[in-house]
């Protein structure tokens, strides 16, 4: 959509095009314009209503005035009482222009439509006088004429009657009493038709002290002059006065102002007419025509417009109400080229601040802002909130000297400039810098946020109004809002809570805990909040025992399934260097100081690497909203309500952001295994690893999910698999039965076998299979070649014991056979023994071979008590091959009470050039100090 710019359209005036407008030609001042020294613009009555827009309120005034000077009725006394800056001086210039006669009404734009409504073909010239409040000296005369005025009431009979009119005061005047209503409803019978304007009138009477006379008079004698000249109006039906008060107590300065205040508005409260203030609607126009001088093209500014009111309709969810209304396309004809939005800022919330006046600031700041974006060669359809120039100093000045300290750093930092945080983040992300999303947006809630309060119970600019001042027909919202977001999360200075955002001059609640995450340190603080967070979320289930970041030395060697979660500087990563196996494979190596027995008991949780370190900025972030809410608390941070509350809305969401990283982070199930074959010689420690899903209700029924599906852990064994690994590691050669607790201890002892979840399992899987004569015969243990508590193929109860014996289903078949064959000769003609008992079967004792993957199985052979080896190691890698010697070996033997263990080193070198003094003298000095028995140099054959 291609849309004229507002620069192509609407042409400022010259001097704010060049930028030599002065601050003062913005303020109207009625004692210049009565004096005659008064630029063009305010001094000349044609000029003048050229550049005014006549607002509703202007209309009715104007209307009072001209019906009372003709004599047709009209309010004798006018008090405008408005906001500071809201259109007071400017109103009682129109009126002074209106009256003095010096130009034709027909040559006053908008005059003849007042005239023609009022019933007055001809408006006669009056006399006007000019009293101003602050120009005035209550100690000070002035010279009028020949004549030297001390007070309101002689300047008032000077101004309108000269001389003569002042000899009717002049008594009054010297003494500084009032003169009474008889004699000021004289003066302005013999002046009328007459116009009395009155500007900052409570200015001049605060200055009285009370009980002390000035030049001027006294208070009292002035209260009473303004008391006798509003009655002496109502007598004379072609006078009018006008008189300026301030709106509130606050403008009206000090307690003597404030006193002030309240007797003059009693005084002119008796007759007063009501005067209608500037509307929001109307300052458009005013702004408008004082700003710039034409609006072209007629059509293109309908369209700019018609486009924009389109673009609001069609995303009517993301925008303030008022702009699905038709009448939105008339606010932005009527405000063009400036947007709505800036105008509704400026008068609903900027007017609110000390010293800002609603049509003279919005005129200086805007004046402002045009040159600028002019000179920048702006390119807009509209001036909105989001393109407000706050890197230009002139502007950024402007707007700051309203508000209180502090709001530099604001404005450099998080709002506009080239080194603020806006600024990078378009920089580095083309997303939002081709639009300036991040700086329109932060313009705008600058706007809308920097007049508030802190004790505003609802702060800040609504997410519409933000949308509202920065989108252009055309562009995607979504883009603005995920400005905001990453905004959000960098800025200092920038607060939201409820969808609302604002800027404050207090560094916000984020930048204090950035501060605080650099405290925090990760062995110290980072881990121990991980391990916590860890341990909450896991229940044992499957496992004896869960393990978080726990030294070697401290994970029990035992039957008991074990569950070992790594510390995050051990993570797993399926590329690259993986300390997570490394580490692991230290604790499946050892306890401690004790090599590892129950090897196969161990299940690993290892940290994805990649994740690491967000989970460590995560618990920072935590611990650091922690500390804040901790002293919040104990009162050791001065915040008000709503940071507390929002510190500690911040802790909680930092919780749960962390719960979720964990579950993130902690995702990789870790599984030692060896593959080995009988005969063959193992593998070494092998680790299949596994994924779990982070999205799982319960972390602990994941991980069993996870054991199962992929056969790491067995809950449920079928005798068929259990007579596999029988056959293959424990019936070989002659032995044909094995004890069944030796073969649940192997199980949890050796990697290659399967891995059982606990006893009662490998009992259960003992007991169904002992029901069927396709797997094993049991018995209770051996007896001089018997078996004793002999079954095979029945229901027997299972006593899993150290007798209790496996027995190779065809050895087993043999044994029942026999004890068949017994029993049907015990029934019949058996011979028996001389005890006259039946003799039952015999099987034979058989040796146990010697195999490497099930060594110490069950043997009848007398035990070996003694062991001696040998080996030769490679010189140069002989301090790694002896310790895997000692690591392999001897550890075998002193893990083991009472064993005595004597190792001999030999060391025998040669060389046919013979070893030389220096060699000779060090080996003999070392092997002194290592205390060898004997090292001899010899001279060889």
């Amino acid at each position: 959509m291609s849309l004229k710019p507002w620069r192509e359209i609407a042409v400022p005036h010259e001097d704010v095009l060049k930028g030599t407008f002065q601050q003062a030609e913005f303020a109207a001042d009625l004692s210049r314009v009565h004096d005659g020294t008064a630029t063009a613009e305010y001094q000349d009555p044609s000029l003048f209503f050229q550049r005014t827009f006549i607002t509703e309120g202007m209309r009715l005034l104007l209307d009072s005035v001209v019906k009372r000077l003709s004599g047709k009725g009209g309010d004798p006394v006018i008090q405008l009482q408005t906001a500071f800056g809201g259109g007071k001086t400017h109103t009682m210039l129109a009126i002074y222009h209106l009256a003095n006669g010096k130009a034709l009404p027909s040559d006053l734009p908008g005059v003849p439509a007042i005239l023609d409504a009022a019933g007055v073909t001809e408006l006669p010239r009056a006399r006007v006088a000019v009293l101003d409040g602050i120009k005035s000296s209550p100690n000070q005369p002035v010279t009028r004429g020949k004549q030297s005025v001390r007070t309101l009431w002689g300047d008032l009979a000077w101004q309108l009657g000269g001389d003569e009119g002042y000899s009717m005061v002049a008594d009054a005047d010297a003494s500084g009493t009032s003169p009474g209503k008889t004699v000021l409803q004289e003066l302005l019978s013999r002046c009328a038709p007459c116009v009395i304007l009155i500007d900052e009138l409570v200015a001049y009477v605060r200055q009285f002290e009370e009980g002390k006379a000035l030049t001027g008079g006294t208070y009292d004698s002035n209260l009473t002059f303004v008391q006798a000249l509003t009655e002496a109006l109502k007598a004379v039906p072609t006078a009018v006065l006008l008189a300026s008060l301030p709106e509130s107590d606050r403008e009206a300065g000090s307690q003597r102002g404030i006193k002030a205040l309240a007797s003059l508005s009693h005084y002119f409260g008796r007759v007063q007419a009501l005067w209608k203030p500037v509307g929001t609607e109307e300052a458009f126009e005013i702004v408008r025509r004082r700003l710039f001088t034409t609006i072209g093209d007629k059509l293109a500014t309908e369209s700019v417009c018609r486009a924009f009111a389109d673009f609001y309709v069609a995303n009517k969810d993301d925008l303030p109400h008022e702009t699905q209304e038709s009448r939105y396309f008339d606010r932005l004809l009527h405000a063009y080229p400036i947007h709505p939005e800036m105008f509704d800022r400026l008068y609903d919330d900027w007017s609110t601040l000390d010293n800002f006046q609603r049509t003279r600031g919005v005129l200086k700041l805007m004046a402002k802002v045009i040159h600028r974006l002019w000179k920048d060669g702006n390119n807009d359809p509209l001036i909105m909130p989001g393109s407000l120039p706050i890197y230009d100093a002139d502007t950024r000045n402007e707007a700051i000297q309203y508000l209180p300290q502090g709001w530099d750093p604001v404005l450099e930092r998080d709002v506009d400039g080239e080194r603020s945080e806006p600024v990078e983040i378009e920089n580095r992300e083309s997303k939002f810098g081709s639009v300036q999303a991040c700086r329109r947006a932060t313009r705008a809630i600058f706007l809308g946020s920097a007049p508030s309060t802190s004790n505003q119970l609802v702060r800040g600019l609504e997410l519409e109004r933000v949308v509202l001042g920065v989108v252009q027909p055309g562009q995607q919202i979504g883009l603005y809002k995920d400005a905001l977001r990453r905004l959000g999360d960098r800025l200092h200075y920038l607060n939201s809570a409820n969808n609302r955002f604002w800027f404050d001059t207090r560094p916000n609640l984020r930048r204090e805990m950035e501060e605080r995450k650099r405290r925090f340190q990760d062995k110290e603080d980072v881990f121990p909040a991980v391990r916590e967070r860890v341990q909450r979320s896991l229940a044992t289930g499957v496992f004896g025992g869960i393990h978080v970041f726990t030294a070697s030395g401290d994970v029990p060697d035992d039957w008991q399934l074990r569950l070992v979660v790594l510390p995050p500087d051990a993570a797993f990563s399926r590329s690259g260097q993986n300390l997570a196996t490394e580490r692991a494979k230290e604790i499946l190596k050892a306890r401690g100081e004790q090599p590892r027995q129950k090897q196969n008991r161990l299940i690993f949780l290892a940290a994805d690497y990649d994740n690491v370190s967000r989970l460590k900025d995560q618990v920072r972030s935590m611990l650091a909203w922690q500390s804040i809410v901790s002293d919040i608390r104990e009162m050791k941070l001065n915040l008000d309500q709503f940071q507390a509350k929002q510190a500690s809305k911040s802790l909680e969401d930092a919780g749960e952001a962390l719960r979720r990283m964990v579950r993130e982070t902690y995702k990789w199930l870790l599984a030692p295994m060896q593959e080995a074959r009988p005969g063959k010689a193992m593998s070494e420690v092998q680790w299949e690893h596994f994924p779990l899903n982070p999205g799982a209700l319960n972390p602990s029924q994941e991980i069993e999910r996870v054991l199962k599906e992929n056969e790491l852990l067995i809950t449920e064994w079928a005798p068929i698999h259990l007579v596999g690994v029988l056959k293959t590691w424990f019936w070989k050669d002659e032995i044909r039965e094995v004890s069944a607790v030796d073969v649940w201890q192997k199980s949890c002892q050796y990697l290659y076998l399967p891995r059982l979840r606990d006893d009662v399992t490998f009992q259960t899987t003992v007991g169904a299979g002992a029901d069927s004569r396709d797997f094993f015969g049991i018995a209770q243990g051996k007896d001089e070649g018997r078996y004793v508590g002999f079954s095979f193929g029945k229901k027997t109860s299972i006593f899993m014991d150290s007798s209790l014996l496996l027995i190779e289903p065809v050895t087993a078949a043999m044994f029942a056979e026999a004890q068949r064959a017994a029993e049907e000769a015990r029934k019949g003609a058996t011979p028996t023994t001389g005890t006259g008992t039946t003799t039952p079967p015999r099987v034979e004792d058989s040796a146990k071979p010697t195999y490497p993957a099930v060594p110490g199985a069950t043997s009848q052979q007398p035990p070996k008590r003694q062991f001696y080896g040998s080996i030769e190691l490679d010189p140069f890698q002989a301090k790694k091959q002896f310790a895997d010697l000692v690591d392999e070996v001897v550890l075998q033997f002193t893990a083991r009470p009472g064993v005595k263990v004597k190792i001999a080193i030999e060391i025998q070198a040669e060389t046919e050039t013979g070893f030389d003094d220096n060699v000779q003298r060090a080996v003999k000095e070392n092997c002194k100090v290592l205390k060898f028995r004997s090292a001899e140099f010899e001279q060889g054959e």
